[in-house]
This record gives C-alpha cells, sequence and structure tokens, in this order.
C-alpha cells in the first residue's frame, strides 16, 4: 500500500466521525425503550427542545412523568416496523440488541444505539455544559468510560463561572453590534474582551472582577 493511501486509511479509521451540534429543536425524535438508558437519551433530548416519541410496552417513573406532563408521547407497546416514519433523529435504547438492529437498520434518519456504535450513524459525546458553553469528548466510540473521565476533570477546570461569562460575552456582543459597524474593528475588540488572557483572568481572578475588566476595555474603546 503506497503511503497515501495509508495515510488516507489511517484518516478514515481514526476521523469517521464528523464533530457537530444539531439543533433539535421542534424536531421529530423517536425512542425506543422504556428504562434507565432511555430516560437518560429522553431527558437530553427534552433539553434540546426535540418533540419525543417513546416507544415500549413499559417506562420508568421518570419517563412516566413526563408522559402525565405532556412533554412526550408514549406509544405503549413494542416497535413495528414503519414507526421510524417522518423522523429525524432515533435512538434504539432497548436491552435487547436484535431489536436494537432492527430498529438502526429500519431507521431513514440519524440513529443512535446505546453502547452499540456498530448501529450507528452518529454517536453522543460526553458533554460538560456551562451556560452557553458546551465541551464535547468523545473517543469515536473506543471508549466511553475515557471520554466520562476525562470530562469530570473537564468540570473541574470549567467552572460555573464560565456559563455567566459567556452570557455576558453575548450580551456585549450584541451590543458591539448595534454601536460597531466595521466588523473587523469589532472583532479586535472581541479578541480583547474574549481572548486567551481574557480567560486565564477569569479562571484565576473570577467573574466579577473579570467583568469590570471587560468593561472597562469596553469603555476606553468606544
Amino acid at each position: 500500500m503506497r503511503q497515501g493511501s495509508q495515510e488516507r486509511s489511517f484518516l478514515i479509521n481514526h476521523f469517521r466521525y464528523f464533530p457537530v451540534f444539531i439543533d433539535l429543536r421542534g424536531k421529530r425524535c423517536v425512542v425506543v425503550g422504556g428504562g434507565r438508558i432511555a430516560s437518560r437519551k429522553v431527558t437530553a433530548l427534552l433539553l434540546s427542545g426535540a418533540n419525543v416519541t417513546v416507544i415500549s410496552p413499559s417506562v420508568t417513573g421518570v419517563l412516566q412523568e413526563y408522559c402525565e406532563r405532556k412533554r412526550i408521547k408514549h406509544i405503549r407497546r413494542k416497535y413495528r416496523k414503519g414507526d421510524l416514519e417522518d423522523t429525524f433523529l432515533t435512538v434504539a435504547a432497548t436491552l435487547d440488541r436484535q431489536v436494537n438492529r432492527e430498529v438502526s437498520n429500519d431507521a431513514p434518519c440519524l440513529i443512535n444505539a446505546a453502547d452499540d456504535p456498530g448501529l450507528c450513524n452518529f454517536i453522543v459525546p460526553s458533554v460538560v455544559k456551562r451556560g452557553y458553553l458546551t465541551i464535547a469528548v468523545s473517543t469515536s466510540g473506543t471508549s466511553p468510560q475515557m471520554a466520562k473521565s476525562i470530562r469530570k476533570e473537564l468540570e473541574q477546570f470549567y467552572g460555573r463561572e464560565f456559563g455567566l461569562f459567556g452570557r455576558f460575552l453575548k450580551e456585549q456582543r450584541d451590543k458591539l453590534k448595534e454601536d460597531i459597524s466595521d466588523d473587523r474593528a469589532r472583532q479586535r475588540l472581541m479578541k480583547k474582551i474574549a481572548g486567551p488572557e481574557m480567560v486565564k483572568t477569569l479562571r484565576e481572578k473570577g467573574f466579577e472582577r473579570t467583568k469590570v475588566l471587560v468593561r472597562k476595555i469596553l469603555k476606553e474603546s468606544l
């Protein structure tokens, strides 16, 4: 095999997943299964604004509560071919691999099967969420536990102050769009208030002192 072919093969095998964040607001998403794993998946989908349908003969207390509050639709039976029509995203979350395989084969959409990358066309990363800031960690399905371990480290490194600062920066960016018409000038100023040095200041001195510094920079620049 030529070196170029070897390099392409390495890239395909090691970088097969394209990292992307998907807007699920209002999208029809189906979760097949009603157990603990399904509960976690449904909760995450609801937080993303998805329109969720659960297909399972029985469900956990959490899913039952979602159903009673009309946050999800529950089809109380086993999965049937045709259940995934007009579905944007599907999660196969049963304890029966054969059923999960059937769901995967039938899915005309994005499909994730819990703990079985071979049945997926996308995988779910381990996530750190701090307000607008989202940090996703993936091992391409090879070691979910390693991804979780790294996520826990990141949770310690990126605390609550990053969520607060992200919201604050959004407010300042929105104001700058109104105050500064020159795109390059606005981008230069954003680099000052959101660059590496400011992130370092945030980590070392906290949100309140960093906010004061940002406001001082903006006052002197406008």
